[in-house]
């Protein structure tokens, strides 16, 4: 069984047996999640949903206004709540942010990877120091997190490391290079680091997500070389969705997982026939990735080098049209429903004794 898998059995096991009263809460070992960009978004809303399952939540951010507004959420629904500010790029800076965390909420048993910014425009147009910042913290932070929760969870000899990366990495869009390069790296590095444990024999699992375009704070605080803020390619997803695919994630200990119906089309199209995506994502050109909306306008607010002073919400300004279910979401619950029901038909079949037949 996957060490995903088995945290998910420890919890229901947990609860039947705190259900008869054969332990007490006290004896119930916590559980505790560090989620870095947990101030905003997909890392925000993902806070809520572990919170809601009764985990401990660590937030990791640079915003002390988000990191104090996604804290009161994880409280208000009813989870304990640390807080550290940092840098995902700054190695020591986030290994000191998760120590304290761990001392507050004890070792995680899950890590996710949520941190990363973004930059729209003609390559040209980017100035290097912006590519790089992107590159930084979108694959650099990635990385970083990964080395500081192998670090914490090698002691426990357990842990599910999730790296959120993007339906990018299929197949590159236009005028999206350093955020595609960036996400590109993210699934090899995750690839070649699943690789190495499983030569190790380590019982980590690190799985890997690929969201599709979701409504979130992202485009708002992308810095935009096209005269207009950017704006996610249609169709659109609400954060929910993704947050309940992480959380899946963790529970089924898959190595790759593609979130949405539309991010697994577009993986199948990018294997069987890149000249075509290629050629669509011409034709998306530049008004595909522009919004003149004056409220996404208004709300404009790129923080690609410096937090912002306020909260961000876990929801954009494209949240009208958005999507609220995913059907590829849906079939992954019920594969793993599938397979639990197999499991335990198998496990009670080998409980059975079949006695020979008297003579």
């Amino acid at each position: 069984m996957s060490a995903g898998s088995s945290l998910a059995t420890d919890a229901a096991t947990d609860a039947a047996l705190l259900a008869v009263g054969c332990v007490t809460a006290a004896d119930v070992p916590t559980r505790s999640v560090i989620i870095t960009g947990g101030s905003s978004g997909i890392g925000r809303c993902t806070a809520v949903l572990f919170a809601r399952h009764g985990w401990r939540v660590g937030l990791i951010a640079r915003g002390e206004a988000g990191l104090a507004a996604a804290a009161a959420d994880v409280r208000a629904a009813g989870a304990r709540a640390a807080v550290a500010v940092a840098d995902v790029t700054l190695s020591a800076a986030l290994r000191a942010a998760a120590d304290a965390i761990v001392a507050e909420l004890g070792p995680p048993v899950v890590w996710i990877n949520c941190a990363g910014n973004g930059v729209y425009g003609r390559f040209s147009s980017v100035s290097e120091a912006q590519f790089d910042q992107v590159t930084a913290v979108t694959y650099g932070g990635t990385v970083n997190g990964c080395r500081v929760a192998l670090a914490l969870m090698a002691p426990l000899g357990r842990g599910t490391i999730v790296n959120v990366c993007s339906a990018v990495a299929f197949h590159g869009l236009p005028l999206m290079t350093s955020y595609a390069g960036a996400k590109s790296a993210v699934r090899g590095f995750a690839q070649a680091l699943r690789a190495e444990l499983r030569i190790e024999r380590s019982p980590i699992r690190v799985s890997t997500i690929f969201p599709p375009a979701v409504n979130t704070p992202f485009f708002s605080h992308a810095v935009s070389h096209m005269g207009w803020p950017a704006r996610p390619v249609p169709p659109v997803y609400q954060p929910e969705i993704v947050a309940a695919g992480i959380h899946l994630a963790v529970s089924l200990g898959r190595a790759e997982m593609v979130i949405s119906g539309t991010a697994a089309a577009f993986s199948l199209a990018a294997r069987v026939s890149p000249a075509l995506v290629a050629y669509l994502m011409t034709r998306l050109g530049l008004d595909g990735h522009v919004t003149r909306d004056p409220e996404a306008s208004r709300l404009q607010q790129p923080t690609l080098f410096a937090a912002s002073e306020d909260a961000s919400p876990i929801h954009g300004p494209f949240g009208r049209h958005a999507r609220r279910r995913s059907v590829q979401l849906w079939l992954w619950r019920a594969g793993s429903a599938g397979a639990k029901l197999g499991r335990l038909a198998r496990a009670a079949g080998r409980r059975v004794r079949v006695r020979p037949a008297s003579r």
